[in-house]
């Protein structure tokens, strides 16, 4: 078991370089077993656990894998195995992007149900929609998926619901089938871009990544290619709330600005100030008179989900009732009981939260229950004047590329520790 200590009460100041994607990088991982000739270079590739279980799903498929220095080198010419079984895929959710992959270069695929955070239900059945509009027939256990298809056939597709996840998956399968194939009511998130981008470098034919329609005309191979996916927009977010629940003055590079503009007007609206400058944006911290607000989750260009719980954290110091009405999982409000440790007053009503702010958190230890509600506790813990720590922090390394040392250079006073 690993843990954090951490000794609140330190300001945050200084300049914090966020990492690349997760949510990008994971599937272009999965997309790279598509090319069927030369190396796929990805460069600046963050080491977090979610990363190195997809380097060995790869390999486990008989992919070639060389991973130093944030440069993963990935050859896929002499995959065979259309199978991935066994307990890697059931760590991380983004394991079922390998079904679109398998799908596409091979027609089959068998692997085991993903696995990810308990934050409510996250079907696959768009994903399923997708895979049988192609051509595929679909068969699935309480253990994992199997796809098999004679052929893809391009086809229109119009998803019931916005999903992150079938869009790519999708994405992954079609570029191979025949004809045309027209995704309607797409998700419209950065690394939905990046990963048709991605696959465009490769040499695949996308056109609307990022509207509500995405174009994509089958083609017989892809190649390998060199590439950098867009920066961590949730690790952004993460920093510039952490900044403003903790921080002084807090200069966070190597972001996309227009990708954080959701987190931005909302930080403003509380009464931050947030600068943005180029490929950084300033967030200045420590001040009084903040407000209370309300926040909805949404798909982009709403206000993430992913940051609803960091968010959480800072709504908790300020004084005042904030509502956050969550409109993409229906069980995403764990931490709050984690919070209620250090002070917090809470009520929960179906999707909506109410948070009472308190003038200061007590230190506590804590649990994280999952990714984001672990960064959502250690910046409560930053906050809290006096030792806290937060326990299974396995969630958070799934998804933070050195969040301890990242944050010990703005001055927090954190440790890592095994037991």
């Amino acid at each position: 078991m690993k843990k954090f200590v951490i000794n609140g009460g330190k300001k945050l100041k200084g300049e914090v370089e966020v990492s690349t994607s997760k949510n990008a990088i994971l599937p272009i991982l999965a997309a790279s077993i598509l090319a069927k000739k030369n190396d796929v270079i990805l460069e600046s590739v963050p080491k977090i656990t979610d990363v190195e279980t997809m380097l060995l799903i790869i390999e486990s498929i008989g992919g070639k894998v060389d991973f130093n220095d944030g440069i993963a080198r990935i050859n896929g010419e002499n995959i065979s195995v259309c199978e991935v079984l066994g307990d890697n895929p059931s760590k991380f959710r983004a394991s079922y992007y390998m079904i679109g992959s398998l799908l596409g270069r091979f027609k089959k695929a068998k692997v085991a149900l993903p696995g990810g955070c308990p934050i409510g239900e996250r079907p696959i059945d768009q994903h399923i929609k997708g895979f049988r509009a192609l051509g595929a027939s679909v068969e699935m256990t309480s253990e994992y998926i199997y796809v098999e298809a004679k052929e893809l056939i391009g086809t229109h597709i119009f998803f019931d619901v916005v999903s992150v996840g079938a869009t790519i998956n999708i994405m992954l399968a079609a570029v191979f089938a025949e004809g045309l194939t027209v995704l309607e009511n797409v998700a419209k998130e950065p690394h939905v871009v990046d990963v048709a981008n991605f696959l465009n470098t490769m040499g695949a034919n996308i056109k609307g990544a990022g509207t509500d329609i995405i174009r994509i005309t089958g083609i017989k191979e892809l190649n390998g290619c060199m590439y950098s996916a867009i920066p961590d927009q949730i690790e952004a977010g993460t920093y510039m709330i952490a900044a403003a629940a903790i921080g002084e003055e807090v200069v966070i590079t190597n972001v996309i600005p227009k990708h954080l503009e959701p987190i931005t007007a909302k930080l403003i609206e509380i009464g931050i100030e947030v600068i943005e400058n180029g490929e950084s944006i300033t967030v200045k911290g420590c001040k009084s008179n903040l407000k209370p607000i309300k926040i909805q989750t949404l798909q982009y260009p709403g206000f993430p989900t992913d940051l609803q719980q960091p968010m959480g954290a800072l709504l908790s110091l300020i004084e005042g009732t904030s509502t956050i009405t969550e409109g993409v999982y229906e069980n995403r409000f764990l931490y709050l009981t984690q919070l209620e440790k250090m002070g917090v007053k809470y009520s929960i009503d179906g999707r909506e939260a109410s948070i009472t702010g308190v003038k200061a958190l007590s230190p506590a230890s804590l649990i994280a229950t999952d990714l984001r509600a672990g960064a959502s506790l250690i910046i409560a813990g930053l906050a809290a004047k006096g030792t806290s720590t937060v326990l299974d922090i396995e969630h958070v390394e799934r998804g933070y590329c050195m969040l301890d040392e990242k944050l010990r250079k703005l001055g927090a006073d954190i440790t890592r520790l095994e037991m």
